[in-house]
């Protein structure tokens, strides 16, 4: 008996045997799993992003040191900067005040001002957290794609089994009308 079963966490789910659905509901479950999957697939590439934008964010901290001070610097003026929008971001010149402090945004149009070790910590801990959610959803997707896959096989089978009915009844009204 093949079965869907609620992942860990899955509130409002229920178990089904597929083997019991006809024909039009494992396609419509199998539609469902495959929105699932893209919608999954979608928030991967979001959290992608948001891991490489933190990766770099901390590697540019790592690399200030108290030398930098009055060091001449480009500043973005322009929204958040990630890998994707770099050369679409407007800059303006500037030089490093206090090479012992940086600004950095935390989200939703809110910076907070941190000491490097700080800031280091909190971009680390961001990285980890988001490859943290990656697995999570990365472990979901995988689960949903083996049902999707156990549907598919189910309606394989049913639609073999349609197939033989079908020939079956032909090859009976065909038998019949010789005699």
């Amino acid at each position: 008996m093949m079965s869907t079963k609620p992942p860990a966490g899955g509130e409002n789910m229920m178990e089904i045997d597929i083997t019991k659905l006809n024909l039009q509901q494992l396609s419509q479950l199998k539609q469902r799993l495959e929105q699932e999957l893209q919608m999954y697939q979608n928030s991967l590439q979001s959290l992608k992003v948001a891991q490489t934008r933190y990766q770099n964010s901390k590697e540019s901290i790592e690399k200030i040191t108290p030398d930098c001070n009055g060091k001449d610097i480009l500043v973005p003026l322009t929204g958040s900067v990630s890998f994707i929008y770099l050369f679409a971001c407007i800059y303006v010149p500037g030089k490093i005040a206090d090479a012992n402090s940086v600004v950095i945004d935390i989200g939703t149009g809110y910076y907070v001002q941190k000491d490097l070790e700080s800031a280091k910590d909190y971009m680390k801990r961001r990285v980890g957290f988001v490859t943290e959610q990656m697995e999570k959803i990365q472990a979901m997707g995988q689960e949903k794609s083996m049902i999707k896959d156990a549907v598919m096989e189910v309606m394989e089978r049913k639609i073999q089994q349609e197939i033989a009915l079908q020939k079956a009844a032909l090859a009976r009204a065909t038998g019949s009308g010789k005699t």
